[in-house]
């Protein structure tokens, strides 16, 4: 078994090391979300936690770590006995990405359970984390269903089986953990709220703190064992600070000016729901008794909210987390705490408020609180040491709203197409809700909520023959398969004789995600600042939708001569809502170029991920007046590269909707054109629009089968 990485070792992170020791002192606290950047120690630090951990007793035997002074009575290994138990360490358990639902909540062995009728239960990952840590590397990329299985346990202390008339139940009680990189996209609100605590963490910016973090690093993976015993002194005063926390939590008071803090906090925030203010008041106690005293204060209440609320202020995927600590302080100044009597001063360990940059194996800068007794009051990472806002950018600010705007569209080409100046970014209109737009036919990828799939969940359609292990058993088909064979097969009593050969996997229908490729221009004929702000409201609307179904998503853009994968195809929408903020527009329209990038970025997703379908989304007014770099001969008009470019997209069978940006007293219906050339519908701005009364195909399907009729005849 390999040495872990010591927790108290971690340079920094000091938001993130008292987040992982507030659940560890109070599971009830719910959890802990870790949100930064890749190389930022967020999978050391919380398998570095299970180290310090007290070590747990279970009932010799039991599959489900059943404690013996209280096992569960409704234990599927039970009932237990009373009688003297064992000790092990708090198991820390990992659930991998690609688990299956099998794997998380365990499987029953169907064979038997309909042959035999016993309950034959294998005990999944819930089982093991019983009274341990489960930790999850990358949750936001975790099957939605998962998650709910997952959250829905880790809620309620148990987990649930329930399947073709078997039914289990054990306990799950765990400390969930989970990572993850916001650029690969967000978890839903409703997700996050679960988590009862979520963290940011960035990588230091100070020189000195990124020196100690390499030399510590080096020095480990130089002598793992060796490192890991010139920190045993630390662990051990952690470990035991743990243990005296939770004898104290008990007798922690939560007065009733502390819970008018919380309740004040979370109403001035227009938190939603309830849980805020029950996590906040878990919170504030289990720093109360990490500090030391049985009296919560207002510094205690301030530190909980910094950790509980952030990821609950998000009202769309495209609000960055965060909360404004004056708003807080002057909420809180509100309520001043009364005079506490004086606690007795617990044996603490270490002095706490060693200098965090000093070096040597004593520096309690890797120290399980980075600031003693009192939290550290910071609201981001790493206090000055954190980054500036992700989402700054250093593109072209935005222009006064009074700026000249181009003059009315005319059948003539403009200025701006014949090479006009850049214009600055404009500011996106209000997104609205969008109408649905799907991919024509059954797939087989990612499960979402666009398009139809075979899936693992959904709507049961039919039966065939497993592909490895069973997990969705279709009860009639397996009757009638192994009915035949019952005479044959010696049966003499009342249950059917059933053979492995019998058994018949569900085929069922849901939704899946696709990949939705947005084709945006940003040339001089879509650069009228009120169009230009209608374009990008749309596309944020269809981005918005795009998030809400678990699409990938990817940004193209055309001006000048060239086109530009400005977001190439990722789960991070908000991301795709960056880049088109900053979007400038300006130049010739090199149509031909977006759809040939388009259909070169398309060709290398298929063979990254081939279950999983594209959508082409061109947003234009269908003008094409440059070749543009990508077109490659010059004895062609730009618009005839341009319908030549679209039909290879459609004849490579990619679904496509084109979104006519066209508008004026004069219109020239190229976007329809264009539409036509793909194989696919096209919808104006107000069209999109789910109120709007104007059609739109919502299946591209429909589209593809009437310009074909059309042509027929």
């Amino acid at each position: 078994m390999s040495t872990p990485y010591p927790f108290t070792a971690v340079v920094g992170q000091a938001d993130l090391r008292l987040a992982l020791l507030l659940n560890a002192v109070s599971p009830a606290v719910g959890g802990v979300l870790v949100r930064g950047e890749k190389g930022t120690a967020k999978s050391t630090a919380v398998r570095a936690l299970s180290t310090l951990l007290p070590q747990v007793d279970v009932v010799p035997g039991c599959r489900f770590s059943c404690a013996p002074a209280a096992p569960d009575p409704a234990c599927p290994d039970g009932p237990h006995e009373p009688g003297p138990g064992s000790t092990r360490p708090a198991r820390m358990v990992e659930l991998p990405v690609g688990a299956s639902e099998d794997r998380l909540v365990g499987a029953l062995d169907i064979e038997r359970a309909l042959a035999e009728g016993v309950k034959a239960f294998e005990p999944g990952l819930l089982a093991d984390a019983h009274r341990g840590i489960l930790y999850v590397d990358e949750v936001n990329l975790l099957h939605d269903h998962l998650i709910d299985l997952l959250l829905d346990a880790a809620a309620m202390g148990a987990s649930y089986v329930e399947r073709e008339g078997v039914s289990v139940r054990h306990a799950a009680r765990f400390l969930l953990v989970g990572t993850m990189n916001p650029e690969e996209g967000e978890l839903r609100p409703q997700l996050l709220d679960r988590f009862g605590l979520t963290v940011e963490v960035a990588a230091s910016r100070e020189p000195a703190q990124r020196v100690e973090v390499v030399r510590r690093r080096l020095a480990y993976e130089d002598d793992p064992a060796g490192f890991a015993a010139r920190w045993a002194g630390d662990e051990n005063e952690v470990r035991a600070r743990v243990v005296a926390a939770r004898a104290l939590l008990p007798q922690v008071v939560l007065g009733d000016t502390a819970l008018l803090q919380i309740a004040a906090t979370c109403a001035g925030f227009e938190v939603d729901g309830m849980r805020a203010d029950i996590v906040m008041a878990r919170t504030a106690t289990a720093l109360a008794a990490w500090a030391g005293r049985t009296t919560v204060l207002k510094e205690d209440v301030r530190q909980a909210a910094l950790l509980a609320l952030p990821h609950r202020r998000r009202r769309n995927p495209f609000d960055a987390p965060g909360l404004d600590e004056d708003k807080l302080d002057e909420i809180l100044d509100r309520f001043p705490d009364e005079e506490p009597e004086p606690d007795p001063e617990p044996d603490r360990g270490p002095d706490p408020d060693a200098d965090p940059d000093s070096e040597g194996p004593d520096d309690n800068g890797g120290g399980p609180d980075g600031g003693g007794g009192v939290p550290p009051q910071s609201g981001g990472p790493q206090g000055s040491d954190a980054p500036a806002d992700s989402t700054d950018t250093t593109g072209p600010t935005e222009t006064p709203a009074e700026a000249p705007s181009d003059a009315p569209e005319s059948p003539q080409p403009s200025a701006q197409d014949a090479g006009g100046p850049e214009q600055a970014a404009v500011r996106a209109a209000e997104p609205f809700r969008t109408k649905m737009l799907s991919v024509p036919g059954l797939g087989e990828g990612a499960a979402g909520r666009r398009s139809r799939a075979r899936t693992a969940h959904g709507r049961t359609t039919g039966a065939q023959r497993p592909r490895g292990h069973l997990t969705k058993l279709h009860l009639m088909a397996t009757v009638h398969a192994a009915a035949p064979h019952q005479r044959a097969r010696g049966r003499d009593g009342r249950g059917l004789v059933i053979r492995k050969d019998d058994l018949r996997q569900a085929t069922r229908e849901g939704r899946e995600g696709n990949l939705v490729l947005f084709l945006v221009d940003a040339s001089g004929s879509m650069a009228a600042r009120q169009r230009m702000s209608a374009v990008k409201g749309a596309v944020l609307s269809l981005l918005l939708d795009a998030y809400q179904r678990r699409d990938k998503v990817g940004l193209i853009t055309f001006r000048g001569a060239t086109a530009e994968l400005a977001l190439p195809p990722t789960s991070s929408v908000d991301a795709a809502a960056a880049r088109l903020e900053q979007l400038p527009t300006g130049g010739r329209t090199p149509l031909a170029a977006g759809l040939l990038k388009a259909h070169e970025v398309l060709r290398i997703e298929r063979l990254r991920d081939p279950s999983r379908r594209p959508l082409l989304v061109v947003v234009t007014d269908g003008r094409a007046t440059s070749a543009g770099t990508a077109a490659g001969r010059t004895d062609s008009t730009p618009r005839e590269l341009a319908g030549r470019s679209a039909r290879l997209l459609q004849a490579a069978g990619v679904a496509s909707v084109v979104v006519d940006c066209e508008s004026g007293p004069v219109r020239l219906g190229l976007a329809g054109v264009l539409a036509a050339d793909l194989g696919g519908p096209a919808v104006t701005l107000d069209g999109l629009r789910a109120d709007s009364l104007a059609g739109l195909v919502k299946n591209v399907r429909t589209a593809v089968t009437s310009d074909s009729n059309r042509r027929a005849a």
